[in-house]
């Protein structure tokens, strides 16, 4: 195993974890020939029973970490953000969608306005194709409305409706809805092989589900010049004495300390974990932390909006394993009468009676297996606008999540909308429930990339205006949330950024 190799102290490139932004720039890397090392605080997961049970994952909280972070009242919560090779992406819902063309450009919402990124959507494009490639996406084209051009098709047929879901669409279909294939990251025949359960929330060891770890990852370390490290938590990063080159990357394993000096160093920790050691290796040269002299990292903290909708019909049988296969986004660019956007829908993976236990403690669980059976389930997402005051500190060790949710009144407009069209379809009875700190909601934006030092941390490949050696490479760039699932479009300038150290930074 990784984890019993001898901890590394010397590399051209260090990549600091192992999620979507980390695997992909690895693998886009690999080819350099450049000796990676890829340090992640984690391990990997084991195929184990619990894998398998909502039970465990929703009800006991199996895998979730043991630590605390703060809000900025003070009141401790356990996040729901995990350590582990392929980072969150071994729970995600395999929803790989690209951003639509218009999130790409300024956006004014009912509350606040989304900036335009510092390029066009045309400008990543052939990236997203590569990242659909590697990330073996099951899709279609040409059912979305709102859908951006694809230079290149699906390489995979998408994943199949169950018959109930199949037939939900048709209901919708019928009412003017335009429901749409989801792009998924799903080998659907290998993951019900392993066990009749959906995979959204579901962890993932190699059965079937295209995350960091079984795409991007394995494919780079088919390469001799890449090495995984697990168990090994960056504590710090050390600048020369001027305060602008990295030369040490400082870490612990198996209770000791190590130094690995890397020529290149790529931190892909995760949106919250990224701006918390950049903030954590502040030094006299940079005393508020590193990257940091535009005074925006941590700041403009994202977590999309999300609420789950559920549609009962007393008439509808719903005998389906996984449901997660199509959304709409008729009301993604308008409120669908000229108004502002209010966001995306998609189906949830299938929510069962032990799912539903987990929030409602004191029904009996048969009941809410007897009313799930007679249910669907959809995800409503609306756009987190970017804002100075949301952010991400450190005081000590504590890390501080002072999340302060912007555009609000589109999302409830947005639930407002499905419960509509839900009872439009045949479903007399339609709840809604919003989730909360706890759930990892496609957190981003606390490391943004831009043109202007003085704004952004980031250059457009995202390399650090104050550190030629330093990239930031996840979810902590994006300049804006969309209303959309992050994953792909971190992956695609993943690969951009990767070309650009190849030809830049490596000489190739």
């Amino acid at each position: 195993m990784n984890s019993k190799l001898k901890p590394s102290t010397a590399a051209d490139i260090v990549i600091i974890g192992s999620g979507i932004g980390g695997s992909t720039v690895a693998a886009g890397l690999a080819g350099s020939g450049a000796k990676i090392v890829i340090l992640e605080a984690g391990d990997h997961l084991p195929d184990r029973p619990e894998n398998r049970d909502p039970r465990a994952i929703f009800q006991q909280g199996f895998f979730r970490p043991k630590e605390s972070w703060y809000d900025a009242t003070g009141q401790a919560f356990n996040p729901g953000n995990y350590y582990n090779v392929g980072g969150n992406s071994k729970f995600y819902g395999a929803v790989l969608t690209r951003y639509r063309a218009e999130d790409f450009a300024e956006m004014q919402h009912l509350e606040g306005v989304s900036p335009a990124w510092p390029f066009s959507y045309e400008e990543l494009e052939p990236w997203y194709g590569r990242a659909e490639s590697l990330f073996q996406v099951r899709g279609t084209l040409g059912e979305d409305p709102t859908e951006p051009h694809h230079s290149t098709p699906y390489d995979f047929p998408p994943v199949p409706d169950e018959s109930a879901i199949g037939a939900l669409r048709e209901r919708l279909k019928k009412i003017g809805v335009h429901p749409s294939t989801l792009p998924l990251g799903v080998d659907i025949d290998t993951w019900l092989a392993h066990g009749r359960t959906p995979w959204d929330a579901h962890p993932n060891s190699f059965n079937g589900k295209m995350d960091a770890e079984t795409t991007a990852l394995a494919a780079a370390l088919k390469h001799e010049n890449v090495r995984l490290q697990t168990n090994s938590r960056v504590t710090r990063l050390e600048t020369a004495p001027d305060g602008k080159t990295i030369i040490a990357v400082h870490y612990q394993k198996d209770g000791a300390s190590y130094v690995i000096k890397p020529k290149l160093v790529i931190l892909s920790a995760g949106a919250v974990q990224s701006a918390v050691l950049l903030l954590h290796s502040a030094n006299e040269a940079n005393p508020t932390g590193l990257a940091n002299r535009s005074d925006q990292v941590g700041r403009n903290f994202m977590n999309h909006n999300l609420s789950a909708v559920i549609g009962f019909d007393p008439r509808f049988r719903n005998d389906s394993v996984y449901q997660k296969t199509f959304g709409f986004n008729d009301f993604y660019l308008s409120d669908g009468n000229g108004g502002a956007p209010l966001g995306n829908v998609q189906l949830l993976g299938r929510i069962s009676g032990p799912v539903l236990k987990s929030d409602l403690k004191l029904v009996p669980e048969w009941v809410l297996g007897r009313f799930c059976a007679h249910t669907v389930d959809f995800l409503a997402m609306s756009e987190d606008v970017p804002k100075p005051e949301s952010r991400v500190r450190v005081d000590g060790d504590k890390i501080i999540l002072q999340w302060i949710r912007s555009n609000w009144p589109a999302h409830q407009k947005l639930v407002a909308q499905i419960k509509t069209v839900l009872r439009a379809a045949g479903f007399p009875l339609v709840l809604s429930k919003a989730f909360d700190r706890k759930t990892p909601s496609h957190q981003c934006g606390t490391v943004r990339m831009g043109t202007d030092p003085a704004q952004a941390p980031l250059d457009i490949y995202c390399r650090a205006f104050d550190h030629p050696n330093l990239f930031v490479v996840d979810a902590a760039f994006l300049p804006t949330s969309a209303a959309v699932n992050p994953a792909l479009t971190i992956a695609a300038q993943a690969l951009r950024v990767a070309d650009h150290i190849v030809s830049k930074d490596l000489g190739q």
